[in-house]
């Protein structure tokens, strides 16, 4: 499918939902791009690339800023069809390297999708980002979507009241339809 094709399912999906959260949140490393960045030490870092055909490691070195970085292959068709639904995005993300991941972010012209970015090192399973995406942002936690592909981000952020979607392969449009599902269900027991 084409990134427009995404966005059309992606508006479709969004248009048939019952209700919609004010803020979706998202994870970057295996949520919204299929690597991460692991420091070695402090002159070295190490991306870690999921061969997405066969999920095995090929652990290739990426040493510098200058590599391209590209997202899964659904992402960028649901953060457009978000984008025009006017559904708030932000980013939470524990990686080692914020400056990287905010290269990379600007690289794919993704910087102005999102209202807040709360890109840092962090042992708090996302709680203190989500905290601080809603200080900035002031949207209460019963509003908000989160995805993330870590079971322990996704125990502890539900635990202050937030709909979040564990994703295997990034997000995609089942997840879309999965957060949204269980938002609508959230919803319609606090009512």
């Amino acid at each position: 499918m084409t990134e427009e094709d995404v966005t059309r399912e992606a508006l479709a999906v969004l248009s048939a939902a019952s209700i919609l959260p004010r803020l979706v949140v998202l994870d970057l490393d295996y949520t919204l791009w299929p690597f991460y960045w692991k420091k070695v030490d402090s002159q070295i870092v190490i991306q870690i690339w999921i061969d997405l055909g066969t999920q095995t490691n090929t652990n290739h070195e990426c040493c510098t800023k200058r590599d391209s970085p590209y997202l899964y292959p659904q992402a960028k068709g649901i953060l457009n069809a978000l984008k025009e639904k006017e559904v708030k995005l932000a980013v939470a993300s524990r990686t080692p390297t914020p400056d990287i991941a905010q290269v990379f972010l600007t690289k794919l012209g993704l910087t102005d999708f999102f209202v807040d970015m709360e890109i840092f090192p962090s042992w708090t399973h996302k709680t203190e980002h989500l905290e601080n995406i809603h200080q900035k942002t002031k949207i209460p936690f019963s509003s908000v979507i989160f995805f993330d592909d870590e079971d322990r981000n996704i125990q502890s952020v539900s635990r202050m009241g937030v709909t979040s979607v564990l994703v295997h392969d990034g997000v995609d449009i089942r997840a879309l339809q999965k957060g949204l599902t269980d938002f609508a269900i959230s919803k319609h027991r606090t009512t």
